[in-house]
């Protein structure tokens, strides 16, 4: 139907009939379908997750094993802040769950990694960045914060804000190019088998074929989405070094 051919095309273009037709202004197609399917599995998951807490009886396993993971985050918070925060436990907690999602998502047949577009982990970036300067400000004034800027003396303004920015390319960088360079060596493995039944065979029996997913689908998503959450965190707690620790633990 010609009402959807938008759908067929890889990348759209929301603004052209404003005449906006550079392709900064473009939509890539896949990764916001596959950004919206890892939304899906979120909401998804997230009710299982509720439904085992409330039968947690029945599925015992299950139930410690959530436990488990709410745990380790619950501790990495403490660890990394010297108090726990529900907002930042939160924070840190959704971040690695929504990275791990997307770096893994290819796993599934048909999906691709939003996280090896750069728009995406940019925007991650950003979220993380702004997150730390907002409690940053919250924390110590408004004018301290802008005080900061100035350290040690007012001509290290323009190096602060460049050291401040560096962060976002950083950590933008850093995820897009482990993802997008596993997702690149993983499809020429494949593509090379494509035209081989001996090489296909080969890898299938030996375990190869396994063993490449899992290490750039699973294993190598995993370890960059808790590098991710790890900085962010960092960040926090050097942005929050000067606060008391006084608080009760389970007061945010």
């Amino acid at each position: 139907m010609e009402g959807f051919d938008f759908l067929s095309e890889s990348q759209w273009q929301p603004l052209a009939d404003f005449g906006f037709v550079h392709s900064f202004f473009n939509i890539d197609r896949t990764t916001v379908i596959n950004t919206w399917f890892v939304i899906l599995i979120i909401g998804l998951f997230g009710c299982f997750c509720r439904y085992i807490f409330f039968r947690r009886q029945k599925h015992i396993l299950l139930f410690h094993t959530l436990m488990a993971f709410i745990k380790a985050f619950y501790d990495i918070t403490i660890q990394s802040l010297g108090i726990f925060s529900f907002n930042h436990f939160s924070f840190i907690a959704s971040l690695f769950i929504y990275i791990i999602l997307c770096n893994s998502i290819s796993l599934i047949p048909g999906s691709e990694e939003p996280t090896k577009n750069l728009n995406t982990t940019l925007a991650l970036s950003l979220i993380s960045f702004f997150y730390v300067q907002y409690y940053t400000i919250i924390t110590h004034g408004l004018r301290a914060y802008i005080k900061e800027y100035f350290d040690p003396i007012f001509i290290m303004l323009p190096l602060n804000i460049v050291g401040k920015f560096a962060s976002i390319i950083s950590m933008a960088f850093r995820l897009y190019g482990n993802i997008f360079g596993g997702s690149t060596i993983a499809t020429i493995y494949f593509s090379t088998l494509h035209g081989s039944t001996l090489f296909q065979t080969i890898g299938l029996l030996s375990g190869i074929n396994l063993i490449i997913l899992l290490f750039f689908g699973l294993f190598e998503g995993a370890i960059q989405a808790f590098v991710f959450a790890m900085l962010t965190i960092t960040y926090l707690s050097i942005a929050l070094s000067t606060e008391q620790t006084e608080k009760p633990i389970g007061k945010s």
